[in-house]
């Protein structure tokens, strides 16, 4: 940050702190100049810099912090006087390119246009405009990360997203599965539930299950369920996918999911166990998080995020209680379905959370 200047030197910023083009002192009218930021207004307002005075070295005329910087340095030091004023002329160097008795600022031809020309003929003026290059380690996109990187870019650039949310009372989810595993034979895991629920609230709304053909110009409603879920390991994110995950129970679920969690965090999934998803389930609460707006595993059209499930005060059956709350997301190809379909998608996984019930219809 540049300090205040001395008050001798202030009293000559009008002219002191002038970049002039051409020998003429730029003009704006009476609306507000254009800077780009509030703190660098701030900036030249505390000095006393009037910014009408100032030509931006910005795009189209902006003017930067390092403008009124250099403004404050020249009042400071006597520097850029506008011909006429006490400091002498000087003569453009030899081969300076400026013709013979050009107008000069402080030893400044007037055909000096930037602060990288103004730095190479004054002197300590080098250091004002830029600092130093920051300091750091680059890191190469590649492997698991470098793939991240391209379908999460890619995502982005062709699929018109949108993101909505509800908290929902997984406490009688949480005691159904409790009961489940406490009846004996294969523990039943959460995700196993959850993904189950999906499974129900796609055959329900099949246009979420589907993809985008823009070359086409056709959505591609898909008749099987593969169901990706994202696995954090020590190399990175992938999404291993459960293959035909309509079709399997709770404990068959929970059981591919247990196999691919294994070989996600060995190294061991083959191609095929990460290709092919036609949605995507992100339990992100596992790291303490409560919500998100996912990124959809392009080219599916949806994701569904999952929160932490935590104690949380909830009305229930009329009376303030404390319940087991979680939130979750929906992610979705706007191109596929508009909000209603999406809202109720997502309604009904969170009835199904909030009375497993629900759900004996399907099974």
């Amino acid at each position: 940050p540049v300090g205040a200047a001395a008050p001798a030197a202030a009293s000559a910023m009008a002219d002191t702190s002038r970049t002039v083009r051409n020998g003429v002192a730029p003009s704006r009218g009476d609306g507000p100049v254009p800077v780009i930021s509030p703190l660098v207004r701030r900036l030249a307002r505390e000095h006393g810099v009037d910014l009408r005075e100032l030509e931006g070295s910005g795009p189209e005329g902006l003017i930067l912090r390092a403008d009124v910087e250099y403004a404050l340095r020249a009042a400071a030091t006597g520097g850029l006087r506008p011909s006429g004023t006490a400091a002498p002329q000087h003569a453009p160097a030899a081969g300076s390119g400026a013709p013979a008795g050009a107008p000069s600022y402080g030893g400044v031809p007037d055909q000096v246009t930037s602060y990288a020309d103004v730095a190479s003929v004054v002197p300590g003026a080098a250091g004002v405009s830029r600092g130093p290059a920051p300091g750091g380690v680059r890191v190469p996109l590649r492997g698991v990360r470098g793939a991240v990187a391209d379908k999460l870019s890619r995502s982005r650039r062709e699929i018109p997203d949108a993101t909505c949310w509800v908290d929902a009372d997984a406490t009688e989810l949480m005691q159904a599965r409790r009961a489940m595993n406490a009846a004996g034979g294969p523990k039943i895991s959460l995700l196993a539930l959850l993904a189950r629920i999906c499974t129900a609230a796609l055959a329900r709304f099949p246009e979420l299950n589907s993809t985008v053909d823009m070359d086409a110009r056709e959505i591609v409603r898909l008749d099987q369920v593969h169901l990706g879920f994202a696995a954090q390991t020590e190399r990175g994110l992938v999404v291993p996918v459960v293959r035909d995950a309509h079709v399997r129970d709770a404990e068959g679920l929970s059981a591919e999911f247990g196999r691919l969690t294994e070989a996600a965090r060995t190294g061991t999934l083959t191609p095929a166990d990460l290709t092919g998803g036609t949605f995507t389930l992100n339990n992100y609460g596992v790291f303490g998080v409560d919500g998100s707006t996912p990124i959809i595993n392009h080219p599916e059209a949806a994701m569904l995020g999952v929160g932490r499930i935590i104690p949380k005060p909830w009305v229930h059956q009329g009376e303030l209680a404390v319940r087991q709350v979680v939130q979750l997301s929906l992610s979705f190809d706007h191109r596929v379905c508009d909000g209603g379909t999406a809202g109720g998608f997502l309604r009904y996984v969170a009835d199904c959370v909030e009375q497993p019930a629900v759900l004996l219809r399907t099974l």
